[in-house]
């Protein structure tokens, strides 16, 4: 049926106001940046306000019109680069930190704590100050010099737990057979469809990784707080507390509201009671730039920054954290990195629990070339494991937090099997075949036993190349990595003794490896040049669809993805990923629903 003349005027019209709309939106987004572009003024003797929420990705470009918009998260990278600036500004003299409910990994929390006790080598005090504190937001906060909390206030450090999801019930219910093989006793990646419960080695190795964190968590406290670790465990079984009760017991120096607090700092900073207190904004001191400080100069070293699950392709940076990392991509962005002569090394910071094999074995490739022209130093996250293991192994130094979340060496593949669900809603099908195996992956039937030894032969190879490249990478005998292999996931502390990781550290650690293996003078600076820069809000809008409707589609995706609750968008990128298995391809995947808070 043709389309009224009306219609057609309608939508035209309808159109060109949504164009104007955001034309207008743009535009005053433009104006606002330009008013604001004006560094700010700092007034002597201020205090820096910073925040801490949120899943706080490693980098998000600094985009006015986001900023504008409201759309700007808070990223790591940024909060880290606050302190840097503010250590060496005279002006500011303390920090108050104001901590709510940080959805950051442990890893970041690490990196967090590190930046706050750096930032105190200055001999300026940082204030905590939190309404609610949860395990990760008060482990941040016993870095600082004190800890407040509004007498309405409450801690939860209740210890941590592990939450791992299962789907099999859910499949049997709809008829789905999940038919996958894994390579590797501790290989769990499939888990979360072939079972109902964990297995007794995926229990070992999250006992195991509990453990490790707890065990960091109460002697990070108990060193901040000057108590016995036996002390701070019953402190944390007898928690929550309210605001006074943490004050009674030690764990916080005040119950107090924010007003009062920066009463404190008035007087600890020699303020007259009648002035007024100067605080400089987070997001004003942002755009203090590093240089007018005298930092962020010298030589430059490339800081690669690779997010999200590993697929083959063009990489994503979707909202709320939920990149992924595009083989073509990040090969194009090496491979720029090795070939600029003014880059002097490379730094991969790496926050990925995995992803396709083929998509890892072609990064790993160009890192190997990369490496040939320039040092190339790996700074894992919250997690690099699995398939981001695989794309860290060939570096010349890897550097992790002691919580980082690493390992998982093996190899997950197979089909869902649907049948059952065919059946269900009255759908069947037929194949006519040619060949021995060429029905393989015929999604209504199981394995048959000839394609069943045929696939497990096929992914054998698959981890046999993945050990014999960790083995090179770091330089172990390929038996030795198959023995501490097998799928387990390790902290970073547990693979640094292992000898999965080299150094403890966070991304400033490996800066300063990556700057000693380029032969850079110690009292000489160096310059960060942070690649890939992801678009601007501006870009996306202004961008043409020049790869075809794919991309339009994946746009669309990943926007329908962002509006489900976490659990939802967590399962669907698994499946996403596993979907990639039932054309044979080999999956490098950690069990990364596993959840510890």
């Amino acid at each position: 049926m043709a389309m009224s003349t009306g219609r057609k005027v309608a939508i035209i019209i309808s159109a060109i106001v949504l164009g104007l709309i955001l034309i207008v939106t743009i535009g005053v987004a433009l104006i606002f940046s330009a008013i604001r572009g004006n560094r700010p003024s700092i007034q002597d003797n201020s205090v820096l306000a910073l925040k801490i929420s949120g899943a706080m990705p490693d980098y998000v470009p600094d985009d006015p019109v986001r900023r504008f918009l409201g759309g700007q998260p808070q990223s790591l990278s940024s909060l880290l680069a606050q302190f840097r600036k503010a250590k060496v500004d005279k002006r500011i003299t303390a920090v108050m930190l104001d901590i709510d409910m940080s959805e950051a990994g442990w890893a970041k929390s690490e990196e967090i704590r590190s930046a706050i006790e750096d930032f105190r080598t200055s001999g300026k005090p940082v204030y905590a100050y939190m309404e609610t504190g949860l395990n990760k937001d008060y482990y941040i906060a016993t870095a600082c010099d004190k800890i407040f909390v509004p007498p309405p206030g409450e801690l939860f450090t209740i210890g941590l737990a592990a939450d791992v999801m299962f789907f099999r019930g859910s499949l049997d219910k709809l008829g789905i057979y999940p038919d996958m093989y894994q390579i590797g006793k501790y290989k769990s990646a499939g888990d979360m469809f072939t079972q109902k419960q964990m297995t007794d080695a995926r229990r070992e190795y999250i006992n195991s990784l509990l453990d490790d964190l707890y065990g960091r968590y109460i002697e990070g406290i108990a060193k901040a707080r000057k108590k016995s670790v036996d002390d701070v465990k019953k402190l944390i079984d007898d928690a929550p507390y309210t605001a006074p009760q943490a004050k009674e017991v030690g764990l916080i120096d005040g119950s107090l509201y924010r007003d009062d607090v920066e009463k404190e700092l008035k007087k600890r900073l020699g303020y007259k009671d009648d002035d007024e207190l100067h605080i400089a904004r987070g997001s004003d001191y942002k755009q203090i730039s590093q240089e007018s400080l005298g930092l962020n100069k010298g030589e430059k070293i490339a800081v690669v920054y690779a997010a999200g699950d590993i697929i083959s392709g063009k990489s994503s940076f979707g909202g709320n954290g939920e990149e992924t990392i595009g083989s073509d991509s990040l090969v194009r962005t090496i491979n720029e990195a090795r070939d600029d002569k003014t880059i002097k090394a490379i730094v991969l910071r790496i926050d990925s629990p995995g992803g396709s094999g083929l998509a890892s074995d072609i990064i790993w490739r160009a890192i190997e070339t990369a490496k040939a022209k320039k040092p190339i130093v790996v700074s894992m996250s919250d997690v690099a494991a699995s398939g981001g293991y695989y794309i860290a192994c060939n570096a010349n130094k890897i550097v992790a937090e002691p919580s980082t979340i690493t390992g998982s060496i093996g190899v997950v593949g197979g089909k869902p099997v649907i049948k059952g669900f065919y059946d269900w809603i009255g759908v069947s099908n037929e194949y006519v075949l040619r060949g021995k195996n060429a029905g393989m992956f015929r999604e209504s039937e199981k394995f048959s036993d000839t394609e069943r030894a045929k696939f497990e032969e096929f992914m054998k190879a698959t981890y046999d190349d993945f050990i014999s490249k960790v083995g090179k990478g770091r330089s172990k005998d390929k038996a030795y990595i198959d023995s501490i292999g097998q799928g387990r996931v390790w902290t970073g502390k547990q693979g640094k003794d292992n000898g999965l990781v080299d150094e403890y550290g966070g991304l400033d650690k490996a800066i300063e490896i990556a700057k000693k293996l380029a032969n850079i003078p110690a009292d000489k600076g160096i310059q960060r040049i942070i690649m890939p820069k992801p678009p601007s809000f501006f870009e996306q809008f202004l961008s043409g669809d020049d790869e075809g409707d794919d991309t339009a589609l994946e746009d669309k995706q990943a926007a329908l993805l962002s509006s489900l609750p976490e659990d939802i968008r967590a399962s669907v990128r698994y499946a996403q990923l596993l979907d990639r298995a039932k054309n044979g391809e080999a999956i490098y995947l950690m069990p990364f629903r596993l959840r510890i808070k």
